[in-house]
């Protein structure tokens, strides 16, 4: 059975500094529709844009995954995305009234915590997945870093660091089904090696870092006067190296660096917009990778979304033949465009139409060289989405569907005789108040013909 969407029961809200800025955040994640997916919204900029969580929208990975959109940025969104995304969250927007999440202790303990106080309401949508078909690479020889990824039934995570560092070593972190994400991987902060911290200050960031939100790395003795520069650098009186540590006398877990770079991983794959069956074999991760490799699987998938989803063949159990479809719609030839229907659920639908040289339109469209009209391929999406609308009405025949709108017509290639039409469209919100709003393709084969965004209204037939 495929797994449903869902959302947040109701609003949590987060109160701290931001990591590099060292402003004062207030953000606030609220249940959304299905199909929203996460979206961060900035309260504090006219017109309180909306910036989708999405792999498109990355601009910086310098010290954290930031995305942007119309010059309105959010920064270091790993934490809450992969606390969002690993609890089960499909869909929310995120209010917040600064440029920056709030750090909290350098982890998301606190947001798995209040995300499972809140709880999940399932929605009616089916949730997506990206399925890997074949064996990934992505690599960047001279920093030894790699991300492999296999096919899978199910999603997992191996994660390998090894900076050379006598302090870390050699680590591994692993997160299989199964795994308590809230207490395996949500716990885990940030580290920073202190030889970093000095040129991050003279860029002006880590504003809010503090030795409660980070651990520090230190590779080499230091010596008092080092200490003494320290303290006046963070403002503490009993700043002190223990077991390679500053101040951070002891790790949640003996592998807990590597146990964050997993979390991080998990919340920039988020950004892909849907969850992966795959396994993952990361060595060496970082934002920068990590993003690198959630834009070459969104390439991929807009490759797939140029393919069909369904699959016709002749012979096939048939969810309505054309007496189905007659009753399902009220149009009539010449004007009825749907032969078939092989597929249909509460979100999507697919049907055929047989193009013959009998089409009444070819006598006149174009005598010589006959081709199916744009219009009338639009048409018959439309009475294909009509099915749709009116899957689950009682009396369909006493209804029709109506166009509203038609947006992002593209015409990819041309439809002539011999050829079978197949139309794939899928709700793009929730059926509300009679208001259907679908996308639309229709193939030739596996070559994609036309696509369209349709909005039409049910309405009761007057006679």
């Amino acid at each position: 059975m495929p797994c449903k969407q869902h959302t947040i029961t109701s609003p949590i809200t987060f109160k701290g500094k931001g990591l590099h800025t060292g402003l004062n955040v207030t953000m606030t994640v609220n249940p959304a529709p299905e199909n929203t997916g996460i979206r961060f919204r900035r309260t504090d900029v006219e017109g309180q844009p909306e910036i989708p969580a999405l792999s498109d929208f990355v601009t910086d990975t310098s010290r954290g995954t930031t995305i942007e959109k119309d010059g309105v940025k959010v920064s270091t969104i790993e934490h809450i995305m992969a606390a969002l995304w690993t609890s089960g969250v499909d869909n929310a927007v995120v209010d917040i009234d600064a440029p920056e999440t709030p750090i909290l202790d350098g982890s998301a303990k606190e947001y798995v915590a209040k995300i499972g106080e809140a709880g999940l309401t399932a929605q009616e949508a089916d949730r997506e997945y990206y399925e890997v078909r074949e064996k990934f690479t992505y690599t960047v020889p001279e920093k030894n870093v790699s991300i492999e990824i296999y096919p899978d039934e199910v999603f997992s995570v191996n994660v390998n660091i090894d900076y050379n560092s006598r302090v870390l070593g050699n680590q591994y972190a692993t997160f299989v089904p199964g795994d308590d994400f809230a207490s395996k991987i949500a716990p885990c902060r940030t580290f920073v090696f202190l030889h970093e911290l000095e040129p991050l200050l003279n860029l002006n960031l880590i504003k809010g870092g503090d030795l409660d939100n980070a651990i520090v790395v230190v590779e080499n003795p230091i010596s008092e006067q080092e200490v003494e520069r320290l303290q006046v650098l963070f403002n503490k009186k009993d700043i002190k190296v223990s077991k390679g540590y500053l101040n951070n006398l002891e790790l949640r877990y003996q592998n807990e660096p590597a146990r964050h770079k997993l979390l991080d991983l998990l919340g920039d794959f988020a950004l892909l917009g849907r969850r992966i069956k795959g396994r993952v074999f990361a060595t060496r991760p970082g934002h920068a990778a990590n993003t690198a490799v959630v834009k070459e699987l969104k390439k991929e998938l807009r490759k797939n979304a140029s393919r069909p989803r369904y699959r016709y063949e002749p012979g096939m159990e048939l969810v309505y033949d054309i007496n189905g479809v007659r009753g399902k719609l009220p149009h009539r030839p010449p004007f009825l465009l749907v032969d078939r229907i092989f597929h249909i659920d509460s979100q999507s639908v697919a049907g055929i139409k047989n193009v013959t040289m009998n089409e009444p339109f070819f006598v006149g469209h174009f005598p010589d060289e006959p081709v199916m009209p744009g219009v009338l391929i639009v048409e018959a999406m439309a009475q294909c989405g009509g099915i749709l609308a009116l899957h689950d009405i009682e009396d369909p025949e006493n209804y029709s569907t109506y166009f509203m709108k038609i947006d992002g017509v593209k015409f990819k290639q041309k439809v002539v005789p011999g050829d079978t039409l197949q139309f794939e469209l899928r709700l793009t919100e929730p059926i509300r108040r009679s208001i259907v709003q679908m996308e639309a393709k229709a193939f030739v084969g596996d070559q994609l013909a036309t696509e369209a965004f349709l909005m039409a209204q049910v309405i009761r037939n007057k006679a």
